[in-house]
């Protein structure tokens, strides 16, 4: 017989299992499911029903009741203002526990609970033309690359033709200007004057 068996203990003492509630409770009303071992699941769906509960109250008593609990005003107002109005109709059962099967490591089972109605957030499914769409595009990449290459080479070759040009250019005037005498310097004077004595004697 379970007399005087409340809840599980969950191998932790009551502040550390009610605090791991609380933060279980806050991210649950946060993200609207959460993946948890079976036992912890279903020791918190007794705190996510409460809460819900005060919550569709929406009475200032009500609130500050929450706050003790959750301690995130901005989790508390989501509660009261999203949680409450779609819960208004029903009576209760607020939650569902659906098992996703064992942990790798320990073997614990584990589940998925969320509240009802939660938006589903699925993976987008990459289809075969997207893939290969996306392997075209380098390709795509690589033909506005060819122009700018072509750019460049005409730019390089406009640059050597204008060099050679100036070459010539340079080449002719030298051919046609006169041949102007070299500058002689002081030693150089000197030595011819000597090599000259010399052949004179």
């Amino acid at each position: 017989m379970r007399h005087l068996k409340d809840h599980r203990k969950l191998g932790r003492t009551a502040s550390h299992r009610k605090a791991m509630l609380r933060n279980m409770v806050t991210s649950l009303i946060q993200h609207e499911r959460i993946e948890t071992t079976i036992a912890k699941a279903k020791e918190l769906r007794r705190c996510a029903d409460q809460m819900v509960t005060l919550g569709k109250k929406g009475t200032l008593h009500a609130r500050r009741q929450a706050l003790q609990f959750v301690r995130d005003s901005k989790t508390v107002r989501k509660l009261f203002a999203d949680l409450a109005v779609r819960f208004q109709d029903r009576s209760g059962g607020y939650t569902r526990i659906y098992r996703i099967g064992n942990r790798h490591g320990d073997n614990a089972p584990m589940v998925i609970i969320e509240y009802l109605g939660a938006p589903l957030k699925r993976p987008k499914k990459v289809k075969g033309s997207e893939l290969a769409a996306e392997k075209k595009q380098p390709a795509k990449k690589e033909k506005k690359a060819a122009p700018k290459k072509k750019e460049k080479e005409k730019k390089e070759t406009k640059k050597v033709e204008t060099v050679e040009k100036k070459t010539k250019e340079s080449k002719s005037e030298k051919e046609t200007s006169p041949k102007k005498p070299k500058k002689v310097g002081l030693l150089q004077k000197i030595r011819g004057r000597k090599k000259a004595d010399k052949k004179k004697a």
